[in-house]
């Protein structure tokens, strides 16, 4: 599928310390969020689930992502913001539309991104999961600096963690969740990337 064009940048070089922490810098903000549990005792983390998010819905460079992820977004600041009351929600990782990466939650902590979900017989994807949310809709194409940050994303999570399978969140909870939609091109991710076909959804 397409996609527009942007000015994508060079692709980032990003560390992640001891901690599950990205190293700040031009592109990378940390912004802690509250809603994080431990992964339960043993737990490997072997998928990376994608997503998609805007708030208002199809529109894109606000502050309200990061503010519901940090529980203090204003739901007086746009009518549909009644449908997050009491929502408490995170990932622990947003890609922007410039290509910026906002992170949330320490890769090693459990973030609250998936929900009710499924993955290889498995239920509660949060529990041995990485959340990634890339600001989008299901049916406009993703921007060339989000596949960039994303293909700087795969290989330094890779190096910590067995990540055997990359999904979308409309693959491990089907009847609720269509994200990241028909607009996100798996096979570019998966080529700039560097990730396996065999890891990616089945076309």
């Amino acid at each position: 599928m397409a996609t527009v064009s942007s000015n994508a940048t060079p692709r980032q070089h990003l560390v992640l310390d001891r901690h599950g922490w990205l190293m700040p810098g031009e592109q990378v903000t940390l912004a802690p969020s509250p809603n994080f549990d431990r992964r339960p005792p043993g737990t490997q983390v072997s998928l990376l689930v994608m997503h998609n998010i805007s708030l208002p819905p199809g529109q894109f460079g606000g502050p309200y992502v990061q503010a519901l992820f940090q529980n203090t977004i204003d739901l007086n600041a746009h009518p549909w913001f009644v449908n997050l009351k009491g929502l408490r929600v995170s990932a622990h990782f947003f890609v922007r539309r410039d290509g910026s990466i906002v992170q949330f939650v320490s890769t090693d902590a459990r973030a609250w991104h998936a929900g009710v979900s499924r993955y290889a017989g498995r239920e509660r994807c949060n529990d041995f999961s990485i959340g990634i949310e890339v600001e989008g809709t299901d049916t406009m194409p993703y921007l060339d600096a989000q596949y960039e940050a994303l293909g700087a994303l795969w290989p330094v999570l890779e190096s910590r963690y067995p990540l055997a399978a990359v999904r979308g969140h409309e693959h491990i909870a089907p009847v609720r969740k269509t994200d990241p939609g028909p607009a996100f091109d798996w096979r570019r991710f998966g080529e700039v990337a560097g990730v396996a076909l065999r890891r990616l959804p089945p076309a």
